[in-house]
């Protein structure tokens, strides 16, 4: 006779972390509380009073008029493809950058969605060349261009947005933006740049449960989108199927993530009540503060101050030291969360988030003390006390 008895399994209870990693950052309560509140249908005309609010808030974030601005029901990851997957059509080409791992997820999906992938060349840790860019869209006139604004992989912010997407609009390409790390946290205008579509995670400085992930396209990138000759590969991502969902109609599609989509207005509430340009100066105040401790205590960071990103801090592995046993004695010591390095950088580099939540000054002297702590119990040369009066003085 087969055993009626379910699975014992206890009650849930995740370790209580310091989350200073790439992503996700610490929810801010409110955010959580947004959560728990009660269901209603993701057609219920409460919730489409709330889906015009989250649009609106969108916007505010995106520094954008676009009408097309939605979340996508889905991981950051999903708004990629999504504005990926409906931009690029069969035989489009489509230039992509070099720079960093986001950049070759960018590839991986314009040829899924059936473009030529051609690239710019640009060094991990680098930021484009305004020159090597035009020089890319005058050899393949592409039919999309697309980047990296914040790269997670590198701690590599791009400068010299406008110079790159006027370049691209010479050339009649529309222009892609991964926004995943900078929504939220460093300075981002996507009309005032030129930006045709971007896409976002709302759990890095945004501070929000990853499940509903910000996307916005400018009405000729919709126009093109709604003129393709061939469906979209994806049903669930097809813009124009979701236009009828997100736009006046408010017709049915699938079942939004309707507690995401409070999260992700809550978390937009917060940037609106705190100001956007007020919010991507604290989060430089407060990367500043740590940058100045990793460097007080004898650490380097990857990349220059001129494409420094304050979200998303890379800084050297020490001599004598392994990036892995480091993160992992961080976990278990001090239940705080960094992380090590991707692709060519791995091994190289710890990745250390200062975004939304996370970016205050008590878990910035936290993970420089922490840090140093681990660092020098480890044998590295480091000086953990000059990091953290180094961090003291920054956010004096």
């Amino acid at each position: 006779m087969a055993d009626t008895d379910g699975p014992t399994t206890g009650e849930l209870t995740p370790p209580d972390r310091t989350l200073m990693g790439p992503g996700p950052s610490d929810v801010h309560p409110r955010v959580l509380r947004a959560m728990s509140t009660p269901l209603v249908g993701h057609l219920d005309p409460a919730f489409v009073e709330i889906m015009d609010e989250v649009q609106e808030l969108l916007r505010y974030a995106f520094r954008t008029e676009n009408e097309w601005t939605i979340p996508v029901s889905g991981t950051g990851s999903a708004a990629m493809e999504a504005a990926i997957g409906n931009v690029v059509e069969p035989g489009d080409t489509v230039l992509v950058p070099t720079n960093g791992y986001f950049g070759g997820r960018m590839a991986s999906m314009a040829r899924r969605a059936g473009g030529g992938v051609v690239e710019v060349e640009a060094p991990w840790g680098e930021p484009l060349d305004p020159d090597a860019v035009a020089d890319a869209l005058a050899t393949h006139d592409p039919d999309v261009f697309g980047f990296i604004h914040a790269e997670t992989s590198t701690g590599v912010r791009q400068p010299a947005v406008p110079e790159l997407t006027a370049a691209a609009h010479d050339h009649d390409a529309l222009v892609i933006a991964d926004c995943v790390t900078s929504i939220g946290g460093v300075e981002l205008r996507v009309d005032d740049w030129g930006i045709d579509v971007a896409y976002a995670g709302p759990q890095k400085c945004l501070s929000c449960p990853p499940g509903a992930s910000p996307l916005t396209l400018s009405d000729e990138a919709m126009e093109k989108v709604l003129s393709r000759e061939e469906e979209v590969r994806s049903w669930y991502l097809d813009l124009s199927l979701l236009e009828g969902y997100w736009g006046e109609e408010r017709s049915y599609h699938h079942t939004a993530p309707v507690s995401n989509v409070y999260a992700l207005r809550e978390a937009l509430r917060l940037v609106a009540e705190e100001g956007i340009e007020p919010r991507w100066e604290r989060h430089e105040r407060i990367a500043g503060a740590l940058k100045a401790g990793v460097e007080g205590m004898g650490l380097e960071m990857n990349a220059p101050d001129d494409y420094w990103l304050p979200s998303l801090n890379a800084v050297r592995v020490p001599d004598g030291v392994e990036d892995g046993e480091v993160c992992a004695e961080l976990l278990d010591r001090y239940d705080l969360e960094i992380a090590s390095g991707l692709g060519d950088l791995e091994g190289e580099i710890f990745r250390i988030g200062c975004m939304g939540h996370s970016a205050r000054p008590e878990n910035v002297i936290y993970v420089v003390t922490a840090l140093g702590d681990v660092l020098e119990s480890m044998g590295a040369d480091v000086d953990p006390d000059a990091g953290v009066a180094a961090t003291r003085r920054a956010l004096r």
